[in-house]
C-alpha cells in the first residue's frame, strides 16, 4: 500500500486517473453550520466557518481509553456543531493518525476540511512525510497541505503544486509561529502563488497584523490564525476578572469569546485554529462564530483593557 502511494505522488500524472476523488469543498450538510459565521477562502469562494479545531500537543499521545474518550467527543461535537476545519501536522506527536482514527470512526470526513504540513528538507524526504500523513489521515485527499514554518520553502512549494495538479491535495500554504521569519515569509507571499498563511496572532501579539495580514488580503490569500491564545497568557492575565459589560455589545460571554472575536473580526483573517481537546471547549470557542463581531472602535477597545492588565 505505502508503495501504491509512494508512485502516485512520484508521479503525479497517474494519480489524476487512478485516485478516488471524494466531493470536497462543497458545504457541511445543510443547516449544520447555518449558524456559524463563515468566510470564503479568496482564491475559490468556497466557505470555511471562522473557528477551525488545532490539534498541538492535546492529541500527540493519548493511548488509552480514558485519554482518547474526550478527544473523540472533542471531534463529534465540532463535526456536529458544523466546525470544518481540522490542522494537525507530523510533528505534533501521533495527531495525524489520532485524527484519522477519529474521525473515521465519527465518519465525519466528508463534512471537514483537514489541513497538515510537511516539515522536511528534500523533496524525496518531503515526499516520504507526505506519505505518513495520507496513511494516518486515511483521506483521499488533504484539503490543504503547507510548508511548516518555511522549511525548504522552494523545493516542498514545488512538491505541493505537483500533487495540487494531481489532485491529491486541494490547497497549498506556508506556516510560521515565529515573529523572527515574518521578513522572510513577506518575501515568500510576495514572490510566490499561495492558497494560504498560517500566523501567530493574538490581542497581546498583534505584530502580523502590521504588514503579514494586509498583504496577505492584498494578494488574495486566505489566512490561518494560531496561538490565537497567546500560549496561554491572555488567560492568565485575566484570571479572576470578570468580563466587562460592554463585551455583550458583540454577543460575547466568556473570555475565549473575547479572545477569538478579537482576531476573527480582522477582515484578513479566514479561520481560527484554537486547541481543543474538551467538548465542553467547542461550544464555548464556536461561540466566536456566531452573532456580532467588533467593529474597529471596540477592537482598539479590547486592546487598551488587555494592556491596562
Amino acid at each position: 500500500m505505502q508503495r501504491k502511494r509512494r508512485s502516485l505522488i512520484k508521479t503525479p500524472a497517474a494519480a489524476i486517473a487512478a485516485a478516488t476523488i471524494v466531493p470536497s469543498g462543497q458545504a457541511a450538510p445543510a443547516g449544520s453550520s447555518a449558524e456559524l459565521i463563515q468566510r470564503p477562502i479568496p482564491g475559490t469562494g468556497e466557505l470555511l466557518p471562522v473557528i477551525g479545531l488545532g490539534t498541538a500537543r492535546r492529541y500527540a499521545s493519548a493511548t488509552t481509553e480514558a485519554e482518547l474518550a474526550p478527544l473523540r467527543e472533542t471531534l463529534r461535537a465540532f463535526a456536529d456543531a458544523g466546525g470544518r476545519l481540522i490542522d494537525t501536522a507530523p510533528s505534533y506527536g501521533d495527531a495525524e493518525r489520532l485524527v484519522g482514527q477519529l474521525i473515521a470512526k465519527l465518519e465525519a470526513r466528508d463534512r471537514l476540511f483537514l489541513s497538515s504540513k510537511v516539515g522536511a528538507t528534500g523533496r524525496p524526504q518531503g515526499l516520504e512525510q507526505i506519505e505518513r500523513s495520507f496513511s494516518r489521515l486515511r483521506p483521499h485527499r488533504i484539503d490543504l497541505m503547507s510548508v511548516h514554518n518555511l522549511q525548504d520553502t522552494a523545493t516542498q512549494l514545488a512538491t505541493l503544486r505537483d500533487l495540487r495538479d494531481a489532485k491529491l491535495v486541494r490547497y497549498l500554504g506556508i506556516t510560521t509561529s515565529n515573529a523572527r521569519q515574518y521578513a522572510e515569509l513577506e518575501q515568500v507571499i510576495r514572490s510566490e502563488t499561495l492558497d494560504f498563511i498560517q500566523v501567530d496572532y493574538a490581542l497581546d501579539n498583534r505584530a502580523a497584523a502590521d504588514r503579514l495580514l494586509p498583504l496577505a488580503r492584498e494578494r488574495g490569500i486566505g489566512v490561518l490564525v494560531n496561538l490565537p491564545f497567546g500560549r496561554g497568557r491572555l488567560f492568565q492575565a485575566v484570571h479572576g476578572r470578570p468580563l466587562p459589560d460592554w463585551t455583550a455589545e458583540f454577543d460575547c460571554a466568556s473570555w475565549a469569546c473575547f479572545f477569538l472575536k478579537y482576531i476573527v473580526a480582522h477582515e484578513a483573517v479566514t479561520c481560527v485554529i484554537p486547541g481543543m481537546a474538551r467538548p465542553e471547549y467547542v461550544a464555548d470557542n464556536l461561540s466566536a462564530a456566531k452573532g456580532r463581531l467588533p467593529d474597529e472602535s471596540m477592537r482598539r477597545r479590547m486592546q487598551a483593557f488587555i494592556e491596562a492588565l
